[in-house]
């Protein structure tokens, strides 16, 4: 029998919510299917950090890799999902500490939305604490992964808890759906394209149940 998947990846498309200022997804098409045209193919124009994506160190550090030079190991794996509901303005250890043990898997994704906001931005949304992720990463997790737009504050200058991925290589997910998801663990699946100079990638992220 096939394992259950759940499909944590929010869609995209033209109403798709990204941080103000940046680039919207927009479709065109180049050709379509009309006369003796045999197929439909459309151009894209999307910011990399639309729907459910992947942040590379060049995000957040001049000399940083890109998202396309990333080991993806990181990426598929055991993972646990730990629900941390309204934790504002940041998910602090506090609110981890009830799911963290021996057992903890290198991967870990936060859902702090009782309901995703969907084709809403949220200004308001759920960061992460610099110091929980400094705890998380003493406990040897590679990944973090987080149902808001960003791990910091959406208002952030210093986007400290980027700098603290930068710091201890972590990787991180971000803007996940996991209204559905119950707490616990599971097999994780999230590659990034191999965009060779990009910033971050829209990942489609889904999660297996471990068998």
């Amino acid at each position: 029998m096939p394992s259950r998947l759940w499909d944590i990846s929010p869609p995209v498309h033209a109403g798709s919510p990204v941080f103000p200022g940046d680039t919207p997804y927009a479709q065109q098409w180049t050709w379509t299917l009309e006369g003796v045209c045999p197929v439909n193919v459309s151009s894209l124009t999307l910011s990399s950090h639309v729907g459910a994506h992947a942040d590379a160190p060049l995000h957040y550090a001049p000399d940083g890799a890109a998202v396309g030079a990333l080991d993806l190991e990181p990426y598929l794996g055991p993972c646990r999902v730990i629900h941390a509901l309204d934790a504002r303005p940041l998910v602090t250890w506090a609110h981890l500490a009830h799911a963290v043990d021996a057992s903890l898997p290198p991967r870990v994704l936060v859902r702090t939305y009782r309901q995703h906001p969907g084709d809403v931005w949220d200004g308001e949304l759920s960061g992460v604490d610099p110091q929980a992720l400094e705890r998380l990463a003493d406990l040897g997790v590679r990944l973090i992964g987080i149902d808001t737009a960003s791990i910091d504050p959406a208002d952030s200058k210093d986007l400290s808890a980027h700098q603290v991925l930068r710091r201890r290589d972590l990787r991180v997910l971000e803007n996940l759906v996991l209204q559905q998801v119950p707490e616990g663990d599971y097999e994780l699946i999230a590659l990034p394209l191999k965009l060779t100079t990009a910033d971050a990638s829209p990942v489609r992220a889904v999660l297996r149940a471990l068998s």
